[in-house]
């Protein structure tokens, strides 16, 4: 499959409390032919979003608003939906068997975003 088709339909969790990068998040998936899930701005809300349907993958910001996102990696996990971690803490702030998991520093362009799901996807 060409890795630039990889999100055309699929349907991609956005976890991200910071509105603005959740906007950008969306609108660069949205372009790459994805379905966006979300945003969610907390765990909660991530945690009911993948109640009400699948997910084929997602971005998730470790920290929002203070509160950690593990839980929401460690459903994806447990499912086998690949993700992408954005974060501005790098890969210290993840949990040990979440390491291999491919991680952008905050702040990231958008298309390096894309690109990566891209990767993980295909």
């Amino acid at each position: 499959m060409d890795p630039r088709m990889a999100l055309n339909g699929r349907r991609i969790l956005v976890v991200e409390d910071e509105a603005l990068i959740a906007m950008l998040v969306e609108d660069a998936l949205l372009d790459a032919g994805a379905e966006v899930v979300g945003p969610a701005a907390t765990v909660e809300e991530a945690l009911a979003l993948m109640a009400d349907g699948e997910v084929g993958a997602a971005v998730l910001d470790i920290n929002l608003a203070g509160q950690l996102s593990t839980p929401v990696a460690d459903l994806l996990a447990e499912r086998g939906v690949p993700f992408v971690v954005a974060t501005g803490y790098g890969a210290a702030g993840l949990p040990e068997h979440h390491r291999g998991v491919p991680v952008l520093a905050k702040p990231y362009d958008p298309r390096e975003l894309v690109q990566t799901l891209e990767q993980i996807c295909g």
